[in-house]
């Protein structure tokens, strides 16, 4: 007869975005593999290969080119495009196992497994060597009665587990792997609360399993409480099969070189507010309020980094791109001063509500209404060409800042994306 206590499982992939640059370049498997950030600013993924070297993440390139040149790494641009229709696949594959399926990022997702009768270790290593055989990436497992003990679990899978799966529906192996974690290790236990947390003799996973409710809620939070009961096998996190809209949408990017003139931030922030804008209707939204930001060169010698940041409201909330590059046009104007070398520039979009809330509130006579509908129609055509044909319509100024925007100079080709870049298997 099936189990009916919770069952959890977690799969993640093993440096998701180095294994999807070796898929296709089998030599780099036993070599260091580098990926960079937009820019090929910052380390964002590195193999375990370069882990053994002391490179540590998000560490600036240049600081650590020399290291990865001595020891023969291979660096790739970021190639977020073939990253993810890669994990689309393996989430494709997931759903196959599991009748409630979470994805949590781009290489992580849940699965409940409550009630399944199969031995669910046993289902782990099936999965693994699936995804293995049909996708060709590396992941790893974790099982529990919770998601925060599926997360220890899986964390612990990639450290000692020579098949990437552990089990920790027992109690007894709960035990023995929570011991040797660290507080901070625990999910959504970060290094500041860990500290403080080491101030009351709280210092493993252990001790905050048996730490005593009542005193975690009254001087943290009810996350630390939820989590302490779910380290006790108590599930308090169900698996969340639809995904909540976003609260807050931000675009932005580093440049290189670096910005001086008002036309070119103009112009670039025009792409960001399409962007944004764009996002904001995938998932039925509308803002209330624009926020745009700027950083100055922060070592340049002549002048002190120069950070404003402006927000403004819209008299109505909206989607169009168009009333949203008006008013962060309006704040970048104001914010802009001569003579600084800028390195950044981002818009953020916030005070998100759902379609149906933002028409309600909507004011009568409002000159916006009027070009609401009008607007709508002309969002859906651009949206439905930059899907057809990515990046092939954008509101005209942002048509100059792809002119010397910067081009990653170590990018793979689109392998699964474009026809022209396809492997070619010669026999």
């Amino acid at each position: 007869m099936p189990s009916t206590e919770p069952c959890f499982a977690l799969v993640d992939c093993n440096n998701f975005y180095v294994s999807c640059e070796r898929l296709f370049r089998p030599d780099l498997w036993r070599r260091p593999v580098v990926v960079l950030s937009n820019n090929d600013g910052c380390v964002i993924a590195r193999s375990n290969e370069v882990k053994a070297l002391g490179v540590p993440m998000g560490a600036p390139y240049h600081e650590v080119a020399a290291l990865l040149r001595r020891h023969n790494a291979e660096v790739f641009s970021s190639n977020f495009p073939l990253y993810a229709d890669l994990s689309a696949r393996i989430m494709s594959v997931l759903e196959g196992f599991t009748p409630h399926l979470e994805i949590y990022s781009i290489d992580e997702a849940f699965l409940d497994w409550s009630g399944l009768p199969q031995n669910k270790a046993r289902l782990g290593v099936h999965l693994k060597q699936t995804l293995w055989r049909w996708v060709g990436l590396p992941v790893s497992v974790g099982i529990g009665p919770t998601k925060t003990l599926a997360k220890v679990a899986n964390e612990w899978a990639k450290k000692i587990s020579p098949e990437g799966v552990v089990d920790l529906m027992n109690p007894r192996c709960q035990k023995e792997v929570l011991l040797q974690m660290p507080v901070g290790g625990v999910w959504g236990i970060g290094r500041r609360l860990a500290a403080k947390l080491s101030q009351i003799g709280i210092k493993t996973a252990w001790d905050l399993r048996c730490a005593d409710s009542g005193l975690l809620q009254s001087r943290y939070s009810i996350v630390v409480t939820q989590t302490a009961l779910e380290l006790q096998g108590k599930s308090c996190l169900q698996v969340e099969t639809v995904v909540p809209p976003r609260k807050e949408i931000r675009c932005s990017r580093s440049f290189r070189p670096k910005l001086t003139e008002l036309s070119q931030l103009h112009s670039a922030l025009s792409e960001f507010c399409c962007r944004a804008a764009e996002k904001l209707r995938q998932q039925r939204s509308l803002a209330h309020v624009v926020t745009v930001f700027l950083r100055s060169d922060a070592f340049d010698p002549k002048k002190p980094c120069y950070q404003p940041v402006l927000a403004a409201a819209l008299r109505t909330p909206s989607q169009d791109s168009r009333w949203i590059l008006k008013c962060a046009g309006e704040l970048l104007e104001k914010m802009y001063r001569p003579g600084y070398r800028y390195q950044q520039c981002g818009i953020l979009l916030g005070g998100l509500v759902s379609e149906a809330e933002g028409n309600a509130q909507l004011a009568l006579f409002n000159e916006e209404i009027s070009q609401k509908y009008a607007g709508a129609s002309l969002m859906e055509i651009m949206d439905r060409v930059n899907r057809r044909f990515p990046n092939g319509l954008f509101l005209g100024a942002s048509v100059d800042y792809r002119r010397y925007r910067y081009r990653p100079q170590q990018l793979s080709p689109a392998f699964t994306t474009r026809w022209n870049e396809l492997p070619v298997v010669k026999a």
